[in-house]
């Protein structure tokens, strides 16, 4: 099935107003019962630890404004779960500490990959605007852990068992690992989000995402710049139905589906995403679906996934099929990939590569890939040639042609 922006329609996701609707009662029911109504909070900086007031004004208030003038100095892990009918007026800045031994130890534990985050916000009907920014203070959090590989770093924001949801209009900063990830989220818009890392020693800004989605459903991510190190976007385990249109990536690993299929006795699942209108810079990839093989994996399914309108410039590899991930030929042939791929689009993608092959295409054995499609396609290598690989798989499309015939192992 070919997947189209109207079949998804997720850039409709604008949240209602926050104010609740109002239900006449019918004849037999009670009164309702009057709830003391939120007020609106301003928020100043203390000078210390801003964290507490920080989440006493979000239990008790409906509006939280952060002035423009202010910096909030987040030295303590914010638990923001269960809130309702709150908009989050960002309009300065919110500032975590770097203080590594305190953030190792007490950092939000996100099982999935052995992650931490700083900040868990969910609950239902929430906004976070305002033009302001969060800062991750990460310099210090690179620079410790290019000594150090095991060193637990947080994420910045994690949307956490939320449902509707709107980040928009927010400026993040220098995160010591992903920016955004979305754990069990429904319904969440994030729409003109600047997210810039870029460090200022030898030691790289590693692993720094702009946004990864998990066991979650109706997300959408629009209208953006991303300059970062690692995946503009990631689609995790268990992400369904997924916008992302509109997109300006520098410097990151690409759009990707994946990894997937990591970790024995787990099935993972990602369908219907919609890729768009995407601009990518100076990259690692570019279109990108990465599936384990080999010994002792999980399974799963990736499905009805488009690519389209990609304009690529010096790109290492503009369009990736890898079902073989982290996995060599041999064991990928012995073990092939238990995650299936299936109606996978490339369409209209453009641009330039920095290796002769601008296009790898390379499945599993024993039929793993099927119907793979690919129009469009418009990629030059470094000398102005370009080549095209496939392997296990049957590729169709007006642009089918430019690839050999596939191998097969």
């Amino acid at each position: 099935m070919r997947f189209s922006s109207a079949s998804l329609a997720l850039a409709a996701l604008l949240l209602p107003s926050l104010a609740s609707a109002n239900f006449a009662p019918t004849r037999h029911s009670p009164p309702p019962v009057k709830k003391p109504p939120k007020v609106s909070c301003t928020l100043k900086a203390t000078g210390h630890d801003d964290a507490p007031q920080f989440l006493e004004a979000a239990k008790a208030c409906s509006t939280v404004t952060i002035p423009k003038s202010t910096t909030l100095n987040i030295q303590t892990r914010m638990n923001m779960t269960g809130l309702r009918d709150v908009h989050i007026n960002l309009e300065g800045t919110v500032k975590f500490s770097d203080n590594i031994p305190y953030w190792s130890g007490n950092g939000f534990f996100i099982p999935f990959q052995t992650q931490i985050t700083f900040w868990l916000l969910g609950g239902e009907n929430i906004v976070l605007d305002g033009g302001g920014t969060l800062d991750g203070s990460g310099q210090l959090w690179w620079d410790t852990f290019a000594s150090n590989s095991s060193l637990l770093r947080p994420i910045t924001l994690t949307i956490f068992q939320a449902k509707t949801v709107r980040v928009e209009n927010i400026r993040m900063i220098n995160s010591p690992e992903w920016h955004n990830l979305v754990n069990e989220g429904q319904d969440v818009v994030f729409n003109k989000i600047n997210i810039s890392s870029l460090s200022t020693s030898s030691h790289g800004a590693a692993n720094t995402d702009g946004w990864d989605i998990y066991r979650s459903d109706n997300v959408a991510i629009t209208n953006s710049v991303i300059v970062n190190d690692d995946d503009c976007v990631s689609f995790k385990p268990n992400a369904t139905n997924i916008l992302v249109e509109n997109l300006d990536c520098t410097g990151s690993h690409g759009i990707s589906v994946g990894s997937l299929g990591q970790f024995a006795g787990m099935f993972d699942i990602v369908e219907n995403v919609l890729a768009k209108n995407v601009k990518m810079t100076n990259a690692q990839n570019g279109a990108r679906i990465k599936c384990w093989a080999g010994p002792n994996v999980g399974s799963g399914i990736v499905k009805n996934i488009t690519f389209e309108n990609f304009v690529e410039t010096a790109v290492q590899n503009p369009i990736v099929i890898d079902q073989c991930y982290m996995t060599n030929a041999t064991a990928c042939a012995q073990f092939p990939s238990n995650t299936i791929i299936q109606d996978v689009w490339f369409n209209n993608i453009t641009g330039t590569g920095t290796s002769s092959t601008v296009a790898s295409l390379s499945c599993s054995p024993d039929g793993r890939c099927s119907d793979i499609n690919v129009n469009d396609i418009h990629l030059a290598g470094p000398s102005g040639t370009a080549k095209f690989s496939c392997q296990n798989v049957n590729i169709t499309g007006n642009a089918a042609s430019l690839f050999p015939t596939c191998t097969v192992t």
